[in-house]
């Protein structure tokens, strides 16, 4: 054993067990839509005195996480997401109306001098003279008094109702609800009041609030000007006469009051803990709103472990029939990759979401890319020389296939790093854990599996029986494939035909039947139901309709369960559709709950767009670095391809687009890029050192190269994806359709459209064939140094 292979012996164990260490004291931290529970994202709202910029939505937070803690619910977190928008997370809170109402609501309290009886605003009267509400614009008051002209008010002062409904003229604000020091409910038995709301004042409002109350009471009793009103949200929760005994300008002795109306105990009480909470620096308003039943989670869960545990041992199987020894040692690597992974999602602490869990599963599948690559040109040096030992073919397979396993790594980063900071919600999750499976494959690859080849490869066993190994001999597809030698690239222009005629086909689909935009990039309501007894999807759209919601769409989902999409729909709203179903399908429960603002809605479509957009520049811009430009177009043409095809392919089969979609069609895009990227880099390497040779017969060499790769690779992630596919419920089901279709299209586009169309546009180019070496850390001109056989001591007789 070599002193570097020992190395990466104690470093694999030292991880593998740090990492089981971690995963067997630290739980994970599961999202909502894994453990049940309700989102909300609100966004806060310039008034016309205040901005809502980071500081005031910052104030806005800690006003929210006093009223959240009020509520009860168990490890509730909110967070500032970007400027202006806070998210609300509150696990296992399945029916979201409380929580959304409290929440929401600003809770502007304010204290008013009441300047006399309100009088309707002229703006309220319809064309034919009359007021809105029917009764006559006759300039009284609304008792019908007529009022004494100099006590009128200022027209343009606020005039709201009383708790009887008559209109008052209210002063400007002479105390705010930050000036409450502290708020209870309690029952007022002795005074006769009923439930009411006890203020205590802080010292700087006390004294505003007997000023207040000494202005007031130089008025008559009875009058309205004697009241003084509490405002709440614009409107008026009391409004109180000042106390006979009070004298004028003495006001209130005391720093406390009290808030009288017709109070329940519940209504004081929440009434009590949104002045308690403090008045919200801003409005806010939700624009989105998720709720998941924690059986739904539960499931997902369960589904994705079953899909996982059935893919890889699929996967391994696969690899260790391809490669015999060799490919059970990477199976073994692979199995650590998963346990590296899973601790440091753990001890990141990364909130693990249901595309994010899909994303841990596919990149097991994806792990065994780097193993194959490496194995596929130790294969290709024992090839070339047979009588090289095992141990200096494995080491210059590991060299050789470097500069791929970085690129294509590199470009699955990009696609997760887009996913992460241009995604949204649960696709970020998504986006983190695929850039830690990028890493963690890494090191199980070229740490773990290199550690454990090259051992195996010192055995005199292992070297002298070449069908025990595994890469000794060539494969089957690479057997076959040398054997038959396809002229590919003979006449390129016809494959680029036949995917023209394949993007014709899906832009026909994407227009004749349209895109269905899910209900988050086009605003609305998406609820999920689960009934006690069976109910068609007529019976129970009839049901909804009578209702009064006839615009909704019911359609079936999961194990019998009824999806029913709307357009705006508040959660009382929610709550009566329910009812609906429910008097039809016996106990009605609510699996998955979604709200998207119209707003939202539009800035996430939208910012679906920009995704693709930069997604397309940023690798572009990096094959172009890393490779001819001729080559960085044709990659970026054929990923292009493979979107259209995938977006085509769910127009057809009329499946939603939506959040985990946008994840896996970036995914998607990295995949593709990858393919590209393994091809363009043997093309590269090829050519430099054949620059005499015509660039198609290269590209038909460098193919039938790397396909034995690419069959391998695909045949990993395939097995992941069926898995998931079947197993994982309808959560899952469209997310592996999309990358099933996009590792099928991706596949081909690598050979079938981006080699010929980089043969198309190098006929034009006017760069000289690359330099012998070049991306493969040999400096240009200077041919590379034969490496010596780690065995061969140098001595020759």
């Amino acid at each position: 054993m070599t002193r570097a292979t020992a190395v990466r012996a104690v470093l694999a164990v030292a991880v593998l067990l740090v990492s089981v260490f971690i995963t067997l004291t630290m739980s994970p931290r599961l999202g909502l839509d894994l453990q049940g529970g309700t989102r909300i994202v609100l966004q806060a709202r310039d008034t016309a005195t205040v901005e809502a910029d980071r500081e005031t939505t910052d104030r806005t937070l800690e006003v929210l996480r006093q009223r959240i803690d009020s509520l009860g619910v168990s490890e509730p977190t909110l967070t500032r997401s970007g400027e202006d928008r806070i998210i609300v997370e509150l696990p296992d809170v399945q029916d979201p109306r409380q929580a959304a109402e409290v929440i929401g609501r600003t809770a502007q309290l304010t204290f008013h001098a009441v300047e006399g009886p309100g009088t309707e605003k002229p703006e309220e009267k319809t064309p034919d003279g009359e007021p809105s509400d029917g009764k006559p614009s006759d300039g009284k008051p609304s008792d019908g008094k007529t009022p004494d002209p100099d006590t009128v008010p200022d027209p343009d002062r606020l005039t709201l109702p009383d708790e009887q409904g008559r209109l008052l003229a209210l002063g400007e604000p002479r105390l705010s609800g930050a000036g409450v020091e502290d708020a209870k409910a309690a029952f007022d038995a002795q005074g006769g009041a009923g439930w009411a709301v006890s203020l205590e004042f802080r010292k700087g409002a006390g004294q505003d609030w007997k000023k207040l109350t000494g202005e007031a009471a130089c008025h008559p009793a009875g009058d309205d000007r004697r009241r003084v009103a509490i405002v709440l949200d614009e409107k008026v929760i009391s409004s109180p006469q000042v106390d006979p005994s009070v004298g004028c300008r003495a006001g209130l002795p005391s720093g406390a009051t009290q808030i009288t109306g017709s109070f329940s105990a519940d209504e004081a009480r929440d009434l009590a803990l949104l002045v308690k909470g403090g008045a919200l620096p801003v409005p806010v308003e939700i624009v989105e709103q998720r709720t998941v039943g924690p059986t739904l989670g539960a499931a997902a869960i369960d589904a994705s472990a079953q899909a996982a545990l059935i893919g890889a041992a699929a996967t391994a199987l696969f690899i260790t029939v391809v490669y015999r020894l060799f490919g059970a040692l990477a199976a073994v690597a692979l199995g650590a990759y998963g346990v590296i992974s899973y601790a440091a999602l753990v001890a990141l602490g990364v909130t693990l979401t249901l595309p994010g869990l899909a994303g841990f599963v596919l990149a097991i599948g994806m792990a065994v890319d780097a193993n194959v690559l490496v194995f596929e040109r130790a294969r290709e040096e024992c090839a070339d020389r047979p009588k090289r030992s095992l141990r200096s073919a494995l080491t210059t397979g590991f060299q050789k296939a470097w500069s791929a396993v970085a690129d294509s790594n590199a470009t699955t980063l990009i696609a997760a790093g887009l996913l992460f900071f241009l995604g949204s919600g649960p696709v970020k999750g998504f986006g983190v854990t695929l850039a830690i499976g990028v890493a963690a494959s890494m090191f199980s690859a070229l740490v773990i599996a290199r550690a454990l080849t090259e051992i195996a490869a010192n055995s005199r066993f292992v070297g002298d029986y070449r069908n025990v190994n595994g890469i000794a001999r060539p494969g089957a597809v690479r057997t076959w494939l040398a054997r038959k030698d396809p002229k590919l690239f003979r006449n390129p222009a016809r494959w680029l035909v036949v995917s023209a005629a394949l993007v014709a086909v899906a832009v026909a689909g994407i227009v004749v039947r349209g895109v269905d935009l899910g209900v988050e990039f086009t605003g609305g309501r998406l609820v999920e139901y689960s009934t006690s007894r069976p109910v068609d999807v007529e019976t129970a759209r009839d049901s909804i309709a009578a209702a009064g919601f006839g615009d909704a769409e019911v359609t079936t989902a999961g194990d019998g369960d009824l999806s029913v999409r709307t357009g705006k729909l508040d959660n009382d709203g929610e709550h009566a559709l329910r009812t609906a179903l429910a008097e039809e399908g016996g106990e009605t429960t609510k699996v998955r709950d979604e709200l998207i603002g119209p707003s939202l809605g539009d800035e996430l479509r939208r910012n679906a767009l920009i995704a693709l957009g930069v997604a397309v520049a940023v690798q572009l811009a990096y094959l172009a670095v890393r490779f001819r430009w001729t080559f960085a177009v044709a990659s970026v043409v054929a990923m292009a391809h493979d979107v259209i095809l995938v977006v085509g392919a769910f127009a057809w089969l009329g499946r939603p687009v939506d959040g985990i979609f946008l994840a896996a069609l970036l995914t998607v895009i990295g995949y593709s890029v990858n393919d590209s990227v393994v091809v363009f880099d043997r093309v590269r390497e090829l050519w430099g050192a054949n620059r005499r040779t015509p660039l198609d017969t290269i590209a038909r060499r460098a193919v039938l190269q790397t396909v034995p790769r690419t069959v391998n690779t695909g045949m990993g992630a395939l097995f992941i994806l069926v898995a998931l596919a079947v197993l994982g419920g309808a959560s899952l089901a469209d997310f592996a359709l999309a990358l099933l279709i996009g590792i099928v299209v991706g596949t081909w586009s690598s050979v079938f459209t981006a080699v010929p169309g980089a043969l198309a546009l190098e006929r034009s180019a006017k760069a000289p064939p690359p330099a012998p070496g070049k991306g493969k850390g040999t400096p240009r001109g200077k041919a590379r140094a034969t490496r010596r056989d780690p065995l061969d001591n140098g001595a020759r007789v």
